[in-house]
């Protein structure tokens, strides 16, 4: 499956600059998502089909990021972060008691990361859509494709 992807390099460099509008207006910065970028694979979802075939991001190492993710957003906190403020809805009210509660589980609500990886899962699909479109537009998607249905 390595063979295809190294097919698509350039290609996720420009799906990569005309997504960075979409990433602004999203809950994530740009060192967040890179993060969730490389917990994300992404995969060809029936290949050998021309019509059903997809890009679709594979997700499941998402919650295995989600304490760096946190981190990243701690060390962001009084630098202007990303936009929206406290992007976990509050929590915890901050503060460093809010922040030992949210490390020991004890905010309450239990939801911030499901909530957060929700969000990254969300923004990776259309990613991935963003880089099918893209091939698709540059002609690149049958050879990309029929790679992934040969095991390539």
């Amino acid at each position: 499956m390595a063979e295809w992807q190294d097919l698509v390099v350039g290609d996720r460099m420009s799906v990569d600059q005309q997504f960075n509008e979409r990433l602004q207006q999203s809950e994530f910065n740009s060192q967040e998502w890179g993060l969730i970028m490389t917990a994300t694979e992404f995969e060809i979802e029936t290949p050998e089909d021309p019509e059903r075939a997809r890009i679709v991001a594979n997700t499941e190492k998402l919650p295995s990021i989600m304490p760096e993710l946190e981190n990243l957003q701690n060390a962001m906190g009084g630098m202007g972060g990303a936009p929206g403020g406290d992007q976990r809805g509050g929590k915890s009210g901050g503060g460093l008691f809010g922040s030992i509660k949210d490390a020991l589980g004890l905010d309450g609500d239990g939801g911030g990361d499901d909530d957060r990886i929700e969000a990254a899962e969300r923004l990776t699909q259309e990613y991935a859509e963003a880089l099918q479109q893209h091939l698709e537009e540059t002609g690149k998607w049958e050879t990309v494709r029929e790679r992934a249905a040969a095991g390539e």
